[in-house]
């Protein structure tokens, strides 16, 4: 893997931990000669991951819509900042310049960035491993929410293992590294219900 993208809340939410493990990620994300693609903001965890990225030599892409700049949030250190017009070219671009992809905690843009790419790998439109870091158990509901989706007949237990999940970065990197896509297609029929 060359690059990943992280998607994080614009925020550091309640958790000091939050902040640090964004920053850690970064850092080994530079470690590892690891490009990190993101949001391109220099505010809360979308920062902290940036930091610890560049502070550790590693080198940023932000990807950035043009009305969020005006906003000045736009982080003003990176190696690239790419500016694009909207939210959906902005998922677009981050898909493309990446071979992976981690979410850190956030709020509603994260979980749509997350199922946004793990729907167009469950379509088969990539390939690319896509994961979790569960910091302090934060995904733990949504863990167990799409457990009950295969239960319900609603996913594939294939399509759900899609998913990687782990509170360690090492440990996840390496899931990462070592990700197979599934084979089959994301239909389920009457008869496997």
């Amino acid at each position: 893997m060359k690059r990943i993208t992280v998607f994080c809340g614009s925020s550091f939410g309640t958790e000091e931990i939050y902040k640090e493990q964004a920053a850690l990620l970064g850092k080994a994300l530079a470690e590892q000669n690891i490009e990190l693609v993101y949001g391109g903001a220099n505010v809360g965890l979308m920062g902290a991951v940036a930091d610890g990225t560049l502070n550790a030599g590693g080198k940023v892409i932000g990807v950035l819509p043009d009305f969020l700049r005006s906003k000045e949030i736009a982080h003003t250190n990176l190696t690239e900042l790419i500016l694009v017009e909207s939210m959906h070219e902005r998922k677009t671009k981050m898909n493309d310049l990446c071979d992976g992809v981690i979410a850190l905690p956030g709020g509603f843009g994260t979980l749509e960035e997350l199922f946004e790419m793990l729907t167009w790998a469950q379509l088969g439109l990539h390939k690319k491993p896509i994961a979790i870091l569960n910091i302090n158990g934060f995904y733990d509901s949504l863990i167990e929410l799409t457990k009950v989706m295969v239960e319900k007949g609603l996913l594939k237990d294939v399509n759900q293992e899609m998913l990687l999940v782990s509170e360690n970065i090492d440990d996840l990197l390496l899931k990462m590294k070592n990700y197979v896509p599934p084979a089959v297609g994301k239909w389920i029929e009457k008869k496997e219900v």
